[in-house]
């Protein structure tokens, strides 16, 4: 099954993702109005919570730091996030999100 929430763009993927930064561990907590849920240990401030979440994403889905960005959102808890380098299916297995 193909999540609506995740759009194929060329060589990677965009989707949407709901931030909850000083959170008392790093997950990914599922899915919340169409947005993929992670919350985040860093603090919302000087750019962290963004800075770790983009790392925590890259560890997942097995890519490098550099092809994981957001392309907008950055000061908002929901964000658009653009990888590279994954598939749809790729990202739904490697995320758990496959249910």
């Amino acid at each position: 099954m193909v999540n609506p929430l995740v759009k194929k763009t060329d060589g990677g993927v965009v989707f949407t993702v709901k931030v909850v930064p000083g959170s008392s561990r790093t997950a990914i907590c599922g899915l919340l109005d169409g947005a993929i849920k992670v919350k985040i240990s860093a603090p919302a401030e000087k750019g962290r919570a963004n800075k770790y979440l983009l790392g925590f994403l890259a560890k997942h889905l097995g890519v490098k730091k550099t092809l994981v960005r957001i392309i907008s959102g950055t000061t908002n808890p929901v964000k658009q996030v653009k990888v590279e380098g994954v598939s749809v299916e790729q990202l739904l297995e490697k995320l758990d999100l496959n249910k």
